[in-house]
């Protein structure tokens, strides 16, 4: 099975992303954020207020977070709490994403990231021994929705030599109203800017390569509709702005990396060798 033409590939080598519409059913992407809503209504929140915001890293860096790699949990919005530590509103608009190994540890999730079509992709994409390393629900809620700063998924998930592709698929409509993707065509190509690694007193810091600024200027929009994929080469800088709308922006991330290429043990995710990442099968 083919998914990509040649001149898709070229348009994903010149770009650094691509944009496949129809990619997933309406009927599958609703079939997903009904089950989400139902994990949602069991998750106690008084449990754990972990919350997740690219803007202040320092925030994420609890056990809570680090352990995450082979587990189910949720994040909460930076503002999705009062200053006494309440939440604003009802759980489900309050939630940031669910990571970071659904597609592993739930069924649901485990047949809608190991179909047919995403391992064709995969292969398309010069994948020998894809491993399917980490997934991600994220909800951009409506007028709480953070933003997501420029940034390379391999800052994050970096191997040697860099390997790491998102598909991004659009769980709900992603307009520029309610936070949408933006890329930079062919920022790909000027090489990673910065890695994210754990140090040996088990925090986090940045390993930063290039200060140069990336430009708003040349930024795209990637506005898509309800079930497309977008394709995310792992040194693309990729943003979106918050979600001040009244509409929700569902979407679902899985990063691949090849089975081959080394993956150091000071990356932030980590699995327990008794649950190492797996590919299609």
């Amino acid at each position: 099975m083919k998914i990509l033409t040649p001149n898709q590939l070229t348009a994903y080598e010149r770009d650094g992303f691509l944009v496949l519409e129809n990619f997933v059913s309406p009927a599958a992407c609703d079939q997903l954020k009904a089950h989400v809503a139902t994990m949602i209504a069991d998750f106690d929140p008084t449990e754990v207020k972990a919350i997740f915001s690219t803007r202040n890293p320092g925030k994420t860096h609890n056990d809570y977070f680090l352990t995450s790699g082979d587990q189910v949990r949720f994040f909460f919005e930076e503002d999705a709490f009062n200053s006494d530590g309440e939440l604003r509103q009802s759980k489900e608009l309050s939630i940031n994403k669910i990571g970071h190994a659904m597609h592993d540890l739930d069924p649901v999730f485990n047949q809608f990231s190991r179909t047919p079509e995403l391992a064709a992709l995969a292969d398309d994409l010069g994948y020998k021994h894809p491993l399917l390393l980490q997934s991600m629900y994220i909800f951009k809620q409506p007028h709480i929705g953070g933003e997501v700063v420029f940034h390379q998924d391999g800052t994050f998930l970096y191997t040697e030599p860099q390997s790491v592709t998102g598909f991004w698929i659009a769980i709900e409509d992603a307009t520029l109203k309610n936070g949408c993707l933006w890329a930079l065509p062919g920022g790909h190509k000027s090489g990673l800017k910065s890695k994210l690694f754990r140090t040996p007193e088990g925090t986090t810091r940045f390993e930063t390569y290039d200060e140069t600024p990336w430009s708003d200027e040349r930024a795209v929009p990637l506005e898509v509709k309800q079930g497309t994929l977008i394709v995310l080469h792992g040194l693309l800088p990729h943003r979106s702005h918050a979600n001040l709308s009244s509409q929700s922006r569902h979407a679902y991330t899985l990063h691949l990396i090849e089975g081959k290429s080394h993956y150091p043990a000071e990356n932030w995710l980590q699995r327990s060798p008794e649950f190492p990442a797996r590919g299609f099968s």
